[in-house]
């Protein structure tokens, strides 16, 4: 107490300190923005170039660069290419954030946050896209290796503390993509249709958590729609929830060719619209400011916001440009980070941890080859990446030899599945590395389906026939079908573990770690199962969360359905016993012991459930958990606090956040699944009226939701469902791939070329990404992802002519070329 005590005034005044520091530069900010024209003020709210923002030299306003990884930097060497996929400087790559969830461990993101804001400054790096927050509304979602957890408290925590680590570094962190961009099929051109309740409690609380405990100085928008509105034009989400609300005071950045309407994406509460578009966008908001269709007071505004966020980051970041990382420092935190996030899934027979010296067979060719992040922007230049024949040389087993056993994508090879077979033979332990490919997770492209390739699953057949001492070692950032898991006698999970996954796993085999992940997700037995499978990825223009609440576990755990392995499971090689547990509205104490003979961790999970029944809600709902570490033996006393979301809901009635008043259940498990203790708690309710009558949603009330009417749904949403259908003529927001309506013979030809090179690129098991992003892009992100060669105006005449106005068309692009070329050349002057 003494301690505290002094040093509150030490916290005082560096608060004080703050505010008036903040105080001055919002001072000097405003006079540098009364100095400003109305065209430096326009330029300044779009790129300069693919990553980089303008700048005003003039005014001693600096440009700074922004940066793709959320699990390592990607910053591209020299003139990138346009759509930004092209190689990048080295860099530590971490594991994925789908992997480091599994540590359910803050710290543990905070610490990787600190090294990667230390190379994000190191590359003059102002802002590092990430981390991914999106919800894993489907485990078919391409793009699910980047994100979280299917729950928003989670994935909330975990950003938080990647937040506070890269920003303690001066670097800016943006989260992202918001909001409910939950699939990759279309995802510029979707509108994900939801209502408001799911949206605040599932989509958004994430987020939420993120801003208030971390503060990022930046958000980016997605690319969909949200109930009818483009995220990055959307003034519910950007000005009412996330400024007012909130109280966010960082910018808002479209994602890359996010932005719809610039000037009305400046009006909603968006301060930077990337990458450029050559003047094309800031000539519009120019004109939409002379004649009144929005102020330049408001122009100011965003200025203001947007230099209050940018000027420290560049001051900060000055002070450390050039200075080189510790690159064997940091690939030993990119270990540190995969040990703690592996998840043993079974263990029979307690097959491991292997003895030393153990004769093992290495067969998959994942162990040549691993299998370490997904594809797609996040892409990263390792400085080093381990492989398993790299490294097991340097671990005391006995190896008795390695065959690849598959080939990475196509059909089983017998030649390859009989040489794995007769080293099986040879070994005591089979050591079985295999996953999902990497044509399975990329950014662009949704999974078919939840099942392994069809050519590692026989391959485990016939090895599991030869040597039944199988070890499964699984890769892969989302979940699988696991059919064939009673062929195995272990199956230990790295997710994608980054570039020194391959020494953590054989640590963990070995017992040297031990293994303490939880899953951050659930693994169904079949993809049939999943609560969202009858409505993902969309209809047409209309992406339909016709589940609601119900995401994952929260399902799962309602409606009684049985699951492969619950949200929050995870194996050790010890045991934990939990004991004595006290609630009350604050927060829960219990004890937790380990029990076994070995030092370990367990992460402690706190659900709640409602008794009182005024509004619908899951079985139960994660509000809290923390993760202990206890020697063999050892026994603490934990306490988890019952924070603001514990009891809440959301209330479409009052528009707010309310509580129920009555008995709630305290749950304190080892998963969702496995609940060791429980005692009731009763919250004082906020007395607000009930947002409507439950009758009227039966299948909301039950949780089965597997068949929800257009009835119910309207209902649920409170209006008529949207009409998604496509219309007869294609226009500037349908993709790309919609061309197949096209009326006139050019379009359809464009679209069975493009089509021919997607499918040619995916044959090779390496997809094209360039491709990819085209083929789902929408007509006006042609004009936005150019660089200025194309503007809307063109993007407008390519559409005439593909619905039947060729020669009108043809013209308008003609035109608008002439008159785009002296639009860039000022854009080039103005820096």
């Amino acid at each position: 107490m003494e301690q505290r005590a002094a040093d509150e005034p030490a916290v005082l005044n560096t608060v004080i300190c703050k505010n008036l520091k903040k105080k001055v530069r919002d001072v000097e900010i405003k006079k540098i923005v009364r100095e400003m024209t109305l065209e430096e003020k326009c330029y300044l709210l779009s790129g300069k170039d693919f990553w980089q923002t303008r700048s005003v030299e003039r005014l001693g306003i600096p440009n700074v660069t922004l940066s793709d990884g959320p699990h390592g930097i990607r910053k591209q060497e020299g003139a990138s290419d346009q759509l930004g996929l092209n190689g990048s400087l080295p860099a530590t790559c971490y594991p994925t954030a789908a992997s480091i969830a599994n540590s359910w461990d803050p710290e543990l993101g905070e610490e990787i946050g600190e090294h990667l804001g230390i190379e994000a400054a190191s590359q003059d790096v102002c802002v590092l896209l990430g981390p991914g927050m999106n919800i894993k509304r489907s485990p078919l979602c391409g793009r699910n290796f980047e994100y979280f957890s299917e729950d928003p408290y989670l994935t909330g925590k975990m950003a938080a503390g990647y937040i506070r680590g890269i920003q303690s570094k001066g670097v800016g962190a943006c989260p992202k993509h918001f909001a409910a961009n939950s699939q990759e099929l279309r995802r510029m051109a979707s509108d994900s249709v939801m209502d408001e309740r799911t949206l605040r409690e599932i989509y958004l609380t994430g987020f939420e958590i993120a801003v208030k405990e971390a503060e990022p100085r930046s958000i980016m928008t997605s690319y969909n729609r949200i109930n009818g509105v483009y995220a990055n034009e959307n003034e519910h989400l950007l000005q009412e929830i996330l400024r007012d609300e909130w109280g966010f005071d960082g910018f808002a950045v479209s994602d890359w060719g996010a932005s719809n309407d610039h000037t009305a994406g400046v009006a909603a509460g968006s301060h930077l619209e990337m990458p450029t578009t050559g003047g094309d966008s800031d000539e519009e908001l120019i004109q939409a400011v002379r004649s009144g269709r929005i102020s330049e007071a408001l122009i100011d505004r965003r200025v203001e916001e947007l230099l209050a966020a940018v000027l420290p980051i560049r001051e900060a970041v000055d002070k450390a440009k050039g200075k080189e990382f510790d690159r064997e420092a940091h690939h030993k935190m990119a270990q540190k980070a995969a040990e703690q996030s592996i998840v043993l899934l079974k263990n029979e027979n307690r097959i491991l941890p292997l003895a030393e010296q153990t004769k093992v067979a290495v067969i998959g060719d994942f162990a040549k080859t691993p299998r370490y992040q997904g594809a797609g922007s996040s892409v990263v230049n390792p400085t080093k990446l381990d492989s398993t024949l790299d490294v097991i040389k340097e671990f005391p087993l006995q190896t008795a030899g390695f065959a690849a056993g598959y080939h990475r994508t196509g059909p089983a090879d017998p030649a390859l599945e009989r040489e794995a077979v007769e080293l099986a033979k040879k070994a005591d332990v089979v050591l079985l590395y295999i996953g999902l490919d990497e044509i399975s997770e990329s950014e662009g492209l949704d999974r078919p389906n939840m099942k392994l390739p069809g050519s590692q699953i026989r391959l485990l057949q016939m090895v599991s026939e030869a040597n039944p001492h199988v070890v499964a070692v699984l890769s892969g950032g989302s979940p699988i079908e696991m059919p064939w898991i009673g062929q195995c006698e272990a199956v230990i999970h790295g997710y994608l573990s980054g570039q020194a996954g391959a020494a953590a796993m054989l640590n963990a085999i070995l017992g040297k770690v031990n293994p303490s992940g939880k899953l951050n997700e659930t693994y169904p037995l079949a993809y049939e199962d999943v609560p969202s499978a009858p409505y993902f990825p969309s209809r047409e223009r209309n992406a339909e969360y016709r589940e609601g609440l119900y995401v994952g576990y929260r399902y799962f755990e309602t409606v009684g359905k049985p699951v492969r392995f619950p949200f929050g499971y995870g194996l050790s090689y010890t045991t934990f016993t939990y004991s004595d547990l006290t609630v009350n509205e604050q927060e829960a104490s219990f004890t937790l012991a380990n029990t076994g003979e070995m030092d370990g961790a367990e992460t402690a999970q706190l659900y709640v459930r409602a008794k009182c029944s005024g509004v619908y809600r899951p079985a139960k709902e994660l509000k809290g958990f923390r993760k202990v570490f206890l020697k063999a033996g050892e026994s603490q006393k934990v306490t988890i606090p019952l924070d603001d979301k514990a009891f809440r809901y959301f209330n479409e009635t009052t528009g707010r956040f309310e509580v129920e008043g009555g008995e709630y259940e305290i749950l304190i498990g080892a998963s969702c699944a496995d609940i060791r203790l429980s005692a009731a708690v009763t919250a004082a309710g906020s007395e607000a009226p009930l947002p409507r009558d439950i009758s009227k949603l039966p299948s909301y009330q039950s949780g089965n939701i597997l068949a929800v009417s257009d009835q119910e749904f309207q209902v649920l949403l409170g209006h008529d469902i949207p009409d998604g259908r496509w219309s007869g003529e294609l226009d500037i927001n349908d993709a790309i791939c919609q061309l197949y309506y096209a009326k006139r013979w050019i379009g359809r030809l464009a679209y069975k070329v493009l089509t021919g090179l997607l499918d040619r690129s995916m044959a090779k098991g390496k997809p094209d990404l360039n491709i990819m992003f085209i083929y789902n892009m929408p007509f006006r992100g042609i004009g936005k992802m150019a660089g200025g060669m194309c503007s809307q105006y063109m993007v407008e005449g390519m559409v005439k002519a593909v619905n039947g106005q060729f020669f009108k068309g043809l013209g308008q692009i003609i035109s608008g070329f002439f008159r785009q070329r002296k639009v860039m050349k000022k854009a080039n002057g103005m820096k």
